[in-house]
């Protein structure tokens, strides 16, 4: 996506450790109108698959989700990376290893919204080594719920995250695909 890709040029910042900041407009403050055209492409990309529900991950997922469900008229349906006081006891729990974050914990959806007979929609900002992906396509199959692919804004292809879950069969549809980044500059694949 065009229009993503140059926002990335424009306003990204690459951190050493193959970490680009974004927060300008996708994970911290919001961009509301590239969100938009973003759902606006996921739709186009999805749509015939007919998903029931998106499917992603606090926090920073949640935003994207949120556009795109608007464009497809679903509801978004988040997991949690922590237990707390509010979560029923019956839950569907993945073990996930942040590597932005370099830590480990445990992502938690009740039950009582995600289902077998559902057509799910993962969603998630960013795609490196797929760690937060697995977590979510586990918890997806433990439900007995029908994937209808992963939609991602930014790839980052180097690390080879999206290249390992498409030759696992699952499709995955990336919004700007980075195959290498350094201090200055970002080269995204043609």
């Amino acid at each position: 996506m065009k229009l993503l890709e140059e926002r990335i040029k424009k306003d990204g910042q690459v951190f050493p450790g193959n970490i680009l900041k974004v927060s300008s407009f996708l994970n911290h403050q919001i961009d509301t109108a590239l969100m938009l055209e973003m759902g606006k492409e996921v739709d186009r990309l999805f749509g015939k698959d007919k998903p029931t529900k998106i499917l992603t991950v606090e926090a920073s997922g949640i935003a994207i989700a949120t556009a795109i469900g608007v464009v497809m008229g679903l509801p978004v349906l988040f997991a949690k990376k922590h237990a707390s006081k509010n979560l029923s006891g019956d839950v569907y729990s993945s073990p996930v290893h942040s590597y932005t974050h370099g830590n480990d914990y445990n992502m938690i959806v009740e039950k009582r919204f995600l289902s077998s007979g559902e057509r799910i929609l993962i969603v998630d900002d960013f795609l490196a080594v797929g760690g937060a992906l697995h977590g979510l396509l586990d918890i997806v199959k433990q439900s007995g719920a029908e994937l209808c692919g992963c939609a991602i804004a930014i790839e980052k292809a180097f690390q080879g995250g999206g290249d390992a879950l498409r030759s696992e069969g699952i499709r995955v549809e990336s919004l700007a695909v980075i195959e290498r980044m350094d201090d200055s500059s970002v080269t995204f694949r043609a």
